[in-house]
């Protein structure tokens, strides 16, 4: 009547899957404009990865953040992050979609994992020297600043997938017999 039993065979597409979504959340914490972090009251300084804005309704003064080592060296860990996910999502795909190609994957996973290692000294960097060097009250960090945490979660996720996978290749073949954690009469 009630059966639970690990399909492996769908790994095969959620994986890289979620390597997209990962790839769309770097996309939008890189891209984003409305800022990582807002002040408290949200309407007199935001600042994004590239720029910081001070001002009121239309009146905006913009600078660039690209004259601090700290925002240069932020926007290059997350774009070559992107890069090496973008690498690694087509690796998946050839790996899992295409054709079964089991020893892919633990690079695909070492990949993931530089990644995550990448992206997480970023996103450290920021705030640590943003509120070193920019700091003028309390401030709160946005939606984009939490994509870039769900792409690297979604990174550290799948690179434990890929790196566990290698040693179920039967069940995503689908050679071996459907295990079930439960089954009731």
């Amino acid at each position: 009547m009630f059966r639970c039993g690990i399909a492996y065979p769908r790994c095969r597409w959620i994986v890289p899957l979620l390597l997209i979504f990962a790839i769309i959340f770097d996309i939008i914490a890189i891209a984003a404009t409305s800022g990582w972090l807002t002040d408290e009251e949200g309407k007199s300084h935001y600042a994004s990865m590239w720029d910081q804005c001070h001002g009121r309704n239309d009146q905006w003064d913009c600078k660039s953040l690209m004259e601090f080592s700290w925002a240069q060296a932020v926007a290059a860990l997350m774009i070559i992050g992107l890069i090496i996910l973008i690498i690694a999502f087509i690796l998946a795909c050839v790996a899992l979609c295409c054709t079964l190609n089991i020893s892919l994957l633990p690079v695909i996973g070492v990949m993931l994992i530089i990644v995550a290692i990448l992206q997480i000294i970023a996103l450290i960097i920021y705030p640590v020297k943003f509120n070193e060097q920019l700091f003028e009250g309390h401030y709160y960090y946005t939606w984009a600043y939490g994509f870039g945490w769900g792409a690297t979660l979604l990174c550290i996720g799948c690179a434990i997938l890929f790196c566990c996978l290698p040693r179920y290749e039967d069940e995503l073949t689908g050679l071996s017999k459907t295990k079930y954690l439960y089954t009731s009469a």
